[in-house]
This record gives C-alpha cells, structure tokens and sequence, in this order.
C-alpha cells in the first residue's frame, strides 16, 4: 500500500468511494463512475475491484472480444495486487486459514484487509470463470468448473469466517462494562502463537480511517496497548482494533453476494446436471441464495445495489421464466415491487431501476404501462447503448404480446444492426416480426441473413433460430405461419401467461385457421392459449392432440415432451387427475431427450414435481 500512498496522499475511505462509484453507475453516471474508479484503481485492492468490475460488466452487455479480454486483464491485475505484501492470498486455500493470518499480521495486513481480498479474489475468480463459459469453448468449460471451485471454497471460507467474528463481537459487546471476552484457543493450537480473528473490538476504530492502515503485530493503538495489553495473559492473543462490527458487517455483505448467487445459480441448474455440481462440492439451496442477497443489499458494501439488482433480477425474470408458478411467483412480484418503492428515492431516474419497473409491469399484464417504463429507460440510458439494447428487446417483446408487430419489428430490426450478440437470434426475431406485419419480401431477406449469421453451434437459441428460419422461408414466408412462429416463440419464452384476453382470443381465431401441416405445434400453441384463458377442458384437449402428431416429430422435437409437461401441470390442479398427472411429467422427464431447450424444460419439470411433492401429504 506504500506506492497507492505516494500517489494519492489524500486520506480516503475505499469502502465509501466505491460503494458511492456503483451508485453513480446506476444512477446513469457511467462515464463519471469509469473515470473514478480509473483514477482510484491503484489505491487499494477494493478500488482496482470496482474498476475490473465495470470492465466485467461492460464485456458481458456485450459480448464484444476485444472487451472481454480488456475484462480479463483488468481481473488479472486486480488478483495480483490482492496478492502483493506476502499476502499469499490464493495459498489460504491451500492451508489453515489462522496459519495465514499470523503470517499476514506480520506482513503488515490486517484481518478485516486480508479477508477483503480473500472475498475480492473469489468475485474474480468467478467473474473470469462467466468469461471463460461465454466463449463457449470446451477447454474453456472445463478451466472455468476448477475455477468456480477454487471461488466457492474462498466464499466459504470467508462467509464462515465472518460468522464466527461477527459472533465474537456480539459476545464482547453483551459482556459487561469492563470486562474481556475472547474466544479460547483451540487444544491443538500453540497458546503463545497470537491470533487476531479470535477477538473483535465492537469500539471505533482508534483513528478515522484505520481500515485502510494496516495494523501489524505491535502497532496498535499506544493507548490501548499500554492499558489494556499488558494486564493480558501471555496465553490470550492481542485484541485487532481494525476488526469492529461495522467492518464485519460490510465484509458480510460483500461475501453475501457472491456466495448468495452461487445458492441461487445452482439450485436452478437442471437435475441431470446437478449431480455432477454436486461432485465438484457445490451446493444449491434457493432461500439460503436469497437470504445472503438480502442481507448484502441491505448492507453498506459496493455489492449492496447488485444484490438488490440480482434480487430483482430473480423475482421478475428467473422466476417467471422457470414456471415457478403460483403463490410463490405472485409473491417473488409483491418483493420486487417493495424492492422498487424502498429503493426509489435512493435512483429516482436510474435506467436500470425503471427498466424493473416495466418488467412487474409486464408480469401484472400491464403492458401498455410497461412499455412507458421501458421507453423510458431507453431514453435515461442514453450513454450506455447496453442498457439500450435491453430496453429495446422488451419493447420488442411488449409490442409482440400487444400484436403490434411493425412496432416490435422496428425494436428487433435496430438490435440486429446495434448489437453484436446473437445477431442469428435478432435476425429470426426480426423477420418472424416483419413477415408478421405483411412485408415478406423483406422478410424472406432477413431470414436469409438468419441463416448466414448461424456461428454458435452449440448455442440452443442460435440452433432453434437458424433452422426455424431456414423452415419459414422455404419455399417462401407467409403472413400466417410469421404469426404462427411469432406466437411459438411468446410460448417458449413464457409470455402467453402476461398477453390481455382480447389478444389470447385473436391468436386462437388465426391459430385455428392454420393448415393441418403443422398439427402438432398448432395444437401445443392453442392448448397453452386455452390454458392462458383458463380454459383448461380445451386446454387437454389442444395438449393430447398435439402429444399424438407423428409428423411433426422431425421438425419440432420439441412439442411431444412439452405436450405432455403441459399436460400434467393441468391435471395436477384437479385433486381427481393429481396422480396421472405427476405421471406424465415424469414421462416428459425421462422419456425424451435431444430436443429444442431440454435443459430449459428439465428444470420446470423438477419445479412442478417439487411444489407437488411440497403440497402432497405424506
């Protein structure tokens, strides 16, 4: 920390300053927030974090090379200064976390700093390992599992850590006035050997910014050394003034992030895959996953505001997504909008925060409104063309449930030509949309390019996009099969529940007009319309004529296992049907595979069966 000294001589609290820099982030201040951390970046292990941080994030809106490897770097760098003092931070994976903190004591780390930079190693270790998956390379796969590992073994480290001084300082704090506490020393453990994590100080810190000054064995405040050290048994260790509750509650919070997303993360990932997560050690409990996000976001650590995202993020987007149906999901809408009305006067113009607005919106069927919210926070994000683009895909999707297809083919048509993600996807989106609309000479083009911009073979979506183009343009597109494939992909991405009754009536008139070529896709899209209606007798009827169209196999594999997931959530509802109808979903697990979005299907499935096995007595 010599050199951050010499370069910035201004006393500064990094903890403040970075937690204040993500808040400027998301109140539409990214070039503000870029230059901050740019110029604090080498000041201190946290700082050179939130500049890698914004490096990561800006790498995964979009997916351009050259910033992914800017992101690497940047992370890199950051490890290796977390590194620098002797730290040997990595190694406090490799042998016993206490032997560590004697050595970082006398390399003149404190507990609260070395912890930090245990929880900032973890977070790039991740962050790279995100990297590593998107490149979707197999070698890449396999270095980023042994990488999660490593991160998850740091988290949780840290996390049990952090407990166990947090509850140290509650000890001291309730004993009475005068009185030490401390933990006793394990029998194992060498008496004389001082060991800073033992004892916490809920008192202040002895100077204003001592969280940044390094505390080495001897010298600690004169003060309390000369008034209380010496009346110490030789057999006790030395109070750490650096390690307060305030501090253990920050590190808490930074923990609680990254550890929480691992919770959550992998207790969605599908069941088949979950085995072998299992093996490498990962666990996956959701409510844990949420708890640790709750308390990081209510905590004074730079990670709180992503945790309240990541909350969001979960309640509007992965829950609705993964059918998580019910009571649970109207509940997941009731937090997020408390999230929303909590945090209003902290980003009253936040693009990001708007952009949540729209999608409770969306998911009350407020579709009119949510598109307000999300026109809106195309025009706050104005200098961030990331953020734009997500707005601009939920424009698309809003005008697609509405109907409106020139106007989600406008949306789509400007994020096939911005963004450098999946533009296979965009172009299929794009040409479904203007096909749609009636223009199907410029939609046989576009669905041309579809097929061309095909990269990613191991990419579902691309895979799904590129053969469903080369479908719709043989021999040519036309109006009611771009309609047709506009309300299938509303379906598979769960949109049908959020569309109004009037546009659920008028699919079911074009749907049924559609030729018995395409039985089977045209009965599984009527039967979830019917089901969206609450039209469940209809509803099984569409879903079993669907489940038995032998044509349709080939080119829609995916329509038998879905039929049939379709079919037994429905009966599950009717007490009479409930047995039949867990037994079908077990069907459409297990006998079915290598069709469109299986692993998607897997994990509403293992949803379904658990909240039945929740509701079932025993």
């Amino acid at each position: 920390m010599a050199e951050a000294e010499e370069e910035f001589p201004e006393q500064i609290n990094d903890a403040e300053l970075s937690l204040r820099g993500i808040n400027m982030l998301l109140n539409n201040g990214f070039k503000e927030s870029t230059e901050l951390f740019h110029r604090y970046r080498n000041y201190s292990p946290l700082m050179s974090f939130s500049a890698s941080f914004v490096s990561f994030l800006n790498a995964m809106m979009t997916f351009e090379e050259e910033k992914m490897q800017v992101a690497c770097e940047d992370l890199r760098a950051t490890e290796r200064l977390c590194e620098c003092d002797g730290a040997g931070v990595i190694e406090t994976i490799k042998n016993k976390f206490k032997k560590n903190q004697t050595e970082g004591q006398r390399s003149g780390v404190t507990v609260v700093e070395r912890l930090q930079r245990l929880i900032i190693v973890a977070d790039c270790q991740v962050y790279l390992a995100v990297l590593s998956f998107v490149r979707q390379e197999i070698s890449g796969y396999i270095k980023a599992g042994w990488i999660l590992r490593k991160a998850w073994k740091m988290y949780n480290k840290c996390y049990n850590e952090i407990t166990r001084l947090q509850e140290a300082c509650q000890r001291r704090s309730s004993a009475p006035q005068g009185a030490l506490c401390f933990d006793q020393p394990k029998q194992n453990q060498d008496a004389s050997t001082p060991d800073p994590t033992a004892v916490c100080s809920s008192e202040p810190e002895p100077s204003q910014d001592s969280s940044l000054a390094p505390v080495s064995e001897g010298s600690q405040n004169p003060k309390a050394s000369s008034g209380r050290s010496k009346h110490l048994p030789k057999s006790q260790p030395r109070l750490d003034y650096s390690v307060t509750a305030e501090s253990l509650s920050r590190l808490k919070g930074s923990v609680s992030f990254g550890y929480g997303l691992f919770h959550l993360c992998i207790s969605m990932v599908p069941p088949h895959l979950l085995r072998i997560i299992n093996l490498l050690g990962f666990p996956g409990s959701r409510q844990e996953g949420l708890d640790a996000l709750t308390y990081s976001s209510e905590s004074k650590d730079m990670k709180a505001p992503l945790s309240t995202l990541a909350l969001l993020w979960y309640h509007t987007v992965v829950q609705p997504f993964f059918a998580l149906d019910g009571s649970e999901t109207e509940a997941g809408l009731q937090t997020a909008k408390a999230i929303l009305q909590k945090k209003e006067a902290e980003y009253p113009d936040s693009s990001l925060f708007v952009f949540f607005k729209g999608r409770v919106l969306r998911l009350e069927c407020e579709i009119s409104r949510a598109l307000t919210c999300f026109n809106n926070a195309l025009e706050l994000a104005s200098e961030q063309r990331e953020i734009q683009h997500i707005c601009l895909y939920e424009i698309g999707w809003c005008s697609m449930m509405e109907l409106s297809f020139s106007e989600a083919y406008r949306a789509f048509e400007r994020l096939r030509t911005e963004s450098r993600w999946s533009q296979c996807y965009y172009s299929y989106l794009t040409g479904v949309c203007q096909g749609a609309a009636g223009d199907l000479d410029g939609a046989c083009n576009v669905l041309n390019d579809a097929a061309r911009l095909f990269k990613r073979k191991h990419n579902q979506i691309e895979q799904f996009s590129m053969r469903k183009a080369e479908d719709l343009r043989q021999p040519r597109p036309t109006k009611e099969r771009c309609t047709m494939a506009a309300i299938e992909i509303l379906y598979l991405w769960k949109a049908l529940p959020n569309c109004s009754r009037a546009n659920l009536q008028l699919m079911i008139e074009g749907l049924q007009q559609m030729a018995s070529s395409y039985c089977g896709l045209k009965h599984l899209l009527l039967g979830a319309v019917h089901k969206s209606l609450g039209d469940n007798a209809n509803a099984v009827q569409c879903f079993q004529m669907a489940f038995n169209d032998e044509e349709g196999r080939v080119s829609n594999s995916y329509i038998q296992p879905y039929s049939l997931y379709e079919l037994g959530c429905v009966l599950v509802e009717n007490p009479e049907t409930k047995a039949k109808g867990r037994a079908l979903l077990l069907q459409a697990k297990e006998d079915f595979s290598a069709y469109d979005f299986e692993n998607r299907l897997h994990v509403r499935i293992h949803t379904a069966l658990a909240s039945l096995a929740a509701t079932t007595p025993q």
